[in-house]
């Protein structure tokens, strides 16, 4: 596909130093001017000041610049206008309110993590020796940026902007309330849902595995418990392993691992998902708060402030 990858993602929030901690602690590494970086695919988040919490901008990796202008005339024919220029196109989703920003950009190529040696019935393969992955020492640093949720006033809109226009494809739908977008050839790289006004709902960090996961929100949940949101489970639609944390500002922040995989999309088929398959294969079951944001009430009377609009 001509999208390869998320570049990063742009926060506003109101209290940045909170915010830019947490994120530290989440294993992100601090690189200046607000960005902080993931150890694979460089600077991924950016945090700025802004009056409620709210995702800014998505930026997304083309390869060429051809790919930039059949982006452009897509969106031209759904009636969105974008600014193209030699390396990069930029246009609005007014729906969600995002600016969306794709440039050309080089693939990431990760290095491989050797799959460790499990034990399992009449399977034997680590003997004599004790799981590498309980003698892991150090913080769980995040491999790169896996995908952004965000909730939209129009998903129909929505999803034509991102789908038929941008070029992302869909790898699932959630019945009537969601669609699984893809930009790479992970699962989803982003999830857009249906709700009262646009906002973000959360960012996913790819880890090595289950084990990293769980290291992971062990050491962020040490004496922050209000942190913790959801987890640890397995997704049905992408089957990876999940936990989500709370950042200070209200947006939730997953850590992941073992994504499904869409190399060839003729061997892929979307299927429309609905009850408890859409959130989950296993795991405790979702606390009302991550279905439904404890301040949504405040975020929709504060998105009728002058000057919150996309921009």
């Amino acid at each position: 596909m001509a999208l390869h990858r998320l570049i990063s993602v742009t926060m506003g929030v109101p209290d940045v130093a909170k915010t830019a901690a947490y994120y530290t602690d989440f294993g992100l590494a601090p690189d200046g001017d607000g960005w902080f970086a993931t150890r694979d695919a460089g600077r991924q988040l950016r945090i700025v000041r802004a009056a409620t919490r709210r995702l800014l901008e998505l930026r997304v990796a083309a390869d060429t610049p051809d790919d930039l202008a059949a982006a452009a005339s897509r969106l031209d024919r759904l009636g969105v206008r974008s600014t193209l220029t030699g390396t990069a196109l930029t246009a609005v989703d007014r729906a969600a309110e995002v600016r969306v920003v794709i440039e050309t950009a080089p693939r990431t190529v990760q290095d491989t993590v050797p799959a460790p040696a499990v034990n399992g019935p009449g399977r034997a393969e680590r003997t004599g020796a004790r799981a590498p992955a309980v003698l892991r020492e150090g913080p769980v640093r995040p491999r790169r940026l896996g995908h952004a949720v965000l909730g939209t006033t129009d998903l129909t809109g929505s999803t034509a902007f991102f789908r038929d226009g941008l070029g992302f494809r869909a790898s699932d739908y959630l019945k009537d309330h969601g669609a699984f977008l893809r930009c790479s050839t992970d699962h989803h790289n982003l999830l857009l849902l249906a709700a009262p006004l646009a906002y973000l709902h959360h960012t996913s960090w790819q880890v090595d595995d289950v084990d990293e996961i769980g290291r992971g929100a062990t050491a962020m949940l040490e004496g922050h418990p209000e942190r913790h949101v959801w987890g640890l489970g397995r997704h049905y639609a992408g089957s990876n392993f999940f936990w989500y944390l709370k950042d200070p500002a209200g947006n939730f922040s997953e850590y992941y691992a073992d994504m499904d995989c869409v190399v060839d999309d003729a061997l892929w088929t979307p299927e429309v998902l609905e009850g408890a398959k859409s959130l989950f294969s296993w795991g405790p079951p979702p606390p009302p708060s991550f279905l439904d944001p404890e301040d949504l009430a405040a975020l929709m009377t504060s998105s009728h402030t002058p000057g919150n609009g996309a921009r």
